[in-house]
């Protein structure tokens, strides 16, 4: 299973294993990563489970559709590389991803 590590916004790390096919925040939930609420599920309708991706990472993700670049507009201070994490599907070639979780979802 591919590992992915979570960056709090104070420098705390957490890696965890999630599985293939998952979505990011399927497995931050799963494994009760602090800051990803998710409040809607995945459907993408909400921004809490707003994640800044890595520079390093950003091309190895598919860019953002319409919806998530509508819904980043409620998330509180996106950047550049801010994704929502419901978007994002776990991949083997993602092994190794680096997220930092943002303040405001504390």
């Amino acid at each position: 299973m591919p590992h992915v590590t979570f960056i709090d916004h104070r420098g705390g790390r957490r890696t965890v294993e999630i599985a293939s096919g998952s979505s990011l925040m399927e497995g931050a939930v799963g494994n009760g990563v602090s800051g990803i609420l998710a409040d809607c599920g995945g459907a993408c309708s909400c921004a809490t489970c707003h994640v800044m991706v890595d520079p390093a990472w950003v091309d190895a993700i598919p860019p953002r559709a319409d919806d998530e670049e509508a819904m980043l507009d409620f998330a509180i201070d996106p950047g550049p590389t801010s994704r929502l994490s419901c978007q994002i599907r776990i991949t083997d070639a993602l092994d190794g991803l680096v997220v930092t979780l943002p303040a405001s979802q504390l």
